[in-house]
């Protein structure tokens, strides 16, 4: 089984990887293999909700994230998202490529559990790790949760080692989402599909 996990920070080594790395470090300890994507800082351009992904199955803008991205994730098992705190906001480029991503390749993460990861100097948390998780939400994905928001404090990575709270926070969601994935391999195992979706049903009006 294995977990990809998003760095949603243009800083690659910052508080959100401290984050995002503590808790991979408890999935490998439970015997769950992972890899974190790093976002970078190339420029990503945002959806433009042209509907081409329908017919093509791929996002139409080839700039060598997003359709590599949905490859990828379509061999794993779980995702944890992890971003910075803009202006109590995900930072833009993680919102732009996940839009594209789940517009274009939303097949490949439906039924996986997901969880979102948020860092910020003080405050903000909240507002992005609910922001994160409506990716999951409304994708049919599993939401794989802590003893506490997952969140994490500090302006750099040596201020986020210092949250002693948050790191646990981490280590308790890696623990969660092995313990999820491995009561979803056992189900399998034992005949227990995954629920059969219908046909989407589009109520394009509000009474």
């Amino acid at each position: 089984m294995k977990v990809l996990l998003l760095n949603g920070s243009s800083n690659k080594n910052g508080c959100t990887f401290t984050a995002l790395n503590e808790a991979a470090k408890t999935l490998n300890q439970e015997g769950i293999k992972t890899e974190i994507f790093q976002l970078g800082n190339p420029e990503i351009r945002d959806c433009c909700g042209c509907q081409a992904c329908r017919k093509l199955g791929k996002c139409v803008f080839e700039d060598g994230l997003v359709n590599e991205f949905i490859e990828k994730a379509r061999s794993f098992d779980g995702f944890i998202f992890g971003t910075p705190v803009y202006y109590a906001h995900p930072s833009g480029r993680i919102l732009s490529f996940l839009d594209r991503v789940f517009y274009a390749g939303k097949n490949a993460f439906e039924f996986k559990p997901g969880a979102a990861i948020a860092s910020a100097r003080r405050a903000g948390t909240t507002a992005s790790f609910d922001v994160l998780n409506k990716y999951f939400t409304i994708n049919n994905m599993p939401v794989v949760s802590s003893g506490y928001w997952n969140n994490i404090h500090g302006h750099t990575a040596e201020d986020a080692i210092k949250d002693l709270e948050g790191l646990q926070v981490m280590r308790t969601l890696g623990r969660n989402m092995a313990w999820l994935l491995k009561c979803i391999e056992y189900g399998k195992q034992n005949g227990i599909e995954r629920p059969q979706l219908e046909e989407k049903i589009y109520t394009n009006f509000i009474k």
